[in-house]
């Protein structure tokens, strides 16, 4: 890295960031952080990307990071600039991404002295206060000669660990200090024993020696996985291991590129809406190994003592306080605390060593078995020949992406239908915001993961009319930088999965989420007419392949609006907080549950009248 000896600290900044291989930083201009912004003119080893909201530029770092690898960069103003990166910090928090936010303050001679005064500068806020517990790290920078100790504090903490975000804010007084010899600038160094996780490898040891006894003495073993698997860099390695024990391998929706749906051992999707194989897998098995998954409600459902009851539970997390059982939402019998990578490498090493000498063949035959005839998409979906169907829809979007091609998702019911129906390949890469889930994500995170993104590798956005609406200026920042990302709209005209909410618990009465008190825009007018947007239109399931496919052979940033007419019937699904996740609606028959259980199904599922739906006393929370 080409340091000048004298710069200013805004310098200094950006510099640091190009020499850390960040190359693109999203930013919103203003008064407080224009040094940082100008520091741009003096480089070409980084450059940055003017959105047009600051939720949408923390959107677009975590796209980035997700896909890069490396971590990603926004940088606001101070006050409301800095108040808009809350909600991707938040994401970022929650799904372990690691992000630096930058802020700039306003002049140090204006900062209030004492917090028992609300306010003396125009628009200061304490963004450092605001977000302390959604960050790893927040200070702000008073001496201009603590940056280089401050910055690489932040950007080692942010990584360690379990990685998240971090928050730099900065006077602009003190970007504008020059620092006379950047040589003298202090360094950050962790101690020699932070530097190395504590793990106490001759304990993890014993507790794989436990795991594979108790691999060779069970019959219907599974592992799931979470996205922590990722963030470990031990894809190759699960694979790996998943490929010498042949049992069926589960993952969450952190995890649906890891465990794809291509590999030989993909039991399914599990969890409140639970895909192919319907939670029958995860439900009859009699030893579980969680990676990388806190296992939270979205998984168990809220019958927490009835998740994988027959199961003896291992869960290997680097999260100690999630191992701590009175935390945990289901206790597991072995807690492991391990990075993946490091667990998975010492797992292979053991089973290589001294193989597992029993044949789950028939086990996994009987999950895939599970898998195939529990399909979510049905034959009745592809015979609504005058709608458009999003399970036909996301079906067939799977079937023409490429292995190496990547999917950005929202929330709410379209994320429910693509990960019900989407068939992730090896090499491809599912990304949404599963602990924050906000509306109006995909949209601005594809632009980052665009940026990050091989130019051979297509990036496609899903998105519902509720949340493309929550950020469609980003519109004119693809065109302005030619963001060749192909977004769908899979536009329905309500709240889809609030409706569905609404109609179990407020006798279908539909405030706010459609028709009455939401009403979008007419998306190819707007982003078509008013923007200048290559636009397209899927009215009929019979046009979706063919346009599909157009969309993705069409050159520069494209929208395309899947006109799906207030869908929002996304099955199966659990009803209520008593359901056990195996029964789902809409049920089966009496003797088609016995025939799929195992274990003994606990009283009062599918037993009494499977018909009648259970639970409608207190579905769980849904997002819009």
């Amino acid at each position: 890295m080409f340091w000048e000896k004298c710069m200013k600290v805004a310098d200094f900044i950006i510099n640091y960031l190009a020499g850390c291989g960040i190359r693109e930083v999203f930013v919103v201009y203003g008064a407080a952080n224009g040094d940082l912004i100008d520091a741009f003119t003096r480089t070409t080893a980084i450059r940055y990307v003017a959105v047009m909201h600051e939720q949408a530029g923390g959107f677009a770092a975590e796209g980035y990071a997700k896909v890069s690898g490396n971590f990603g960069v926004a940088i606001a103003t101070s006050g409301p600039g800095g108040g808009n990166f809350v909600t991707p910090i938040q994401n970022c928090f929650y799904d372990s991404v690691p992000c630096l936010f930058i802020t700039g303050q306003i002049n140090s001679q204006f900062l209030r002295p004492d917090p028992c005064i609300r306010q003396i500068g125009f628009q200061e806020t304490d963004i450092v206060g605001t977000v302390r517990g959604i960050t790893k790290y927040a200070v702000m920078i008073r001496n201009p000669m603590n940056i280089k100790y401050e910055l690489q504090k932040a950007l080692y903490l942010m990584k360690d660990g379990r990685p998240g975000p971090v928050l730099i804010d900065i006077p602009l007084d003190v970007q504008k200090k020059d620092i006379d010899d950047v040589s003298l600038l202090m360094s950050f160094s962790p101690h020699s024993k932070d530097d190395v996780p504590d793990y106490d490898i001759e304990c993890i040891d014993k507790q794989i020696d436990e795991c594979c006894k108790d691999l060779g003495c069970a019959e219907r073993p599974v592992m799931l996985i979470g996205g922590g698997v990722r963030i470990a860099q031990a894809v190759d390695e699960l694979i790996m291991c998943a490929d010498i024990l042949n049992i069926p391998v589960f993952p969450t929706w952190n995890a649906l590129d890891v465990v794809t749906s291509d590999l030989p051992y993909y039991g399914g999707r599990v969890g409140t809406y639970g895909g192919p194989g319907r939670n029958f897998g995860i439900q009859n098995s009699d030893l579980l190994i969680g990676i990388g998954t806190r296992i939270s409600g979205r998984i168990t459902g809220g019958n927490v003592k009835s998740f994988a009851r027959g199961a003896k539970k291992y869960v290997v997390d680097v999260d100690k306080a999630l191992l701590r059982r009175e935390f945990q939402q289901v206790p597991c019998d072995v807690n492991i605390y391990c990075d993946a990578k490091v667990f998975l490498e010492r797992m292979i090493t053991r089973i290589t060593k001294f193989p597992i000498r029993r044949d789950f063949s028939m086990w996994l035959r009987k999950v895939i078995d599970w898998r195939e005839k529990y399909d979510p998409v049905k034959a009745e979906h592809f015979s609504r020949g005058d709608i458009v169907d999003p399970y036909v829809f996301f079906r067939i979007l799977s079937e023409e992406m490429r292995e190496q091609d990547i999917l950005v998702g929202d929330c709410g019911g379209n994320i429910v239908a693509s990960n019900h129906a989407f068939k992730t390949k090896r090499g491809q890469r599912n990304i949404t915001n599963n602990g924050n889930s906000p509306m109006g994500f995909s949209f601005a995170a594809s632009m980052g993961a665009w940026f990050a993104a091989e130019k051979n590798r297509t990036v496609v956005c899903t998105i519902g009319d509720g949340g493309f609406t929550m950020n469609s200026q980003e519109v004119q920042t693809f065109l302005n930088y030619g963001v060749g990302v192909k977004t769908f709209i899979i536009d329905n005209r309500i709240y889809g999965i609030t409706k569905a909410f609404q109609e179990v618990n407020f006798n279908g009465r539909s405030e706010a989420c459609g028709p009455k008190g939401y009403n979008p825009p007419d998306f190819v007018r707007l982003c078509g007419k008013g923007y200048g947007m290559r636009t397209f239109v899927i009215e009929r399931n019979s046009h979706i392949r063919l346009i599909i496919r157009e969309v993705l052979n069409t050159e520069g940033p494209v929208v395309c609006v899947v006109q799906c007419s207030e869908y929002h019937t996304y099955e199966p699904k659990i009803v209520g907080w008593k359901t056990p996740i195996e029964d789902m609606y809409p049920y089966l028959s009496r003797e088609e549950f016995k025939a799929n259980m195992i274990i003994d199904p606990l009283p009062g599922c599918g037993w009494e009248d499977p018909e009648m739906p259970k639970g409608s006393e207190g579905s769980e929370r849904e997002s819009r």
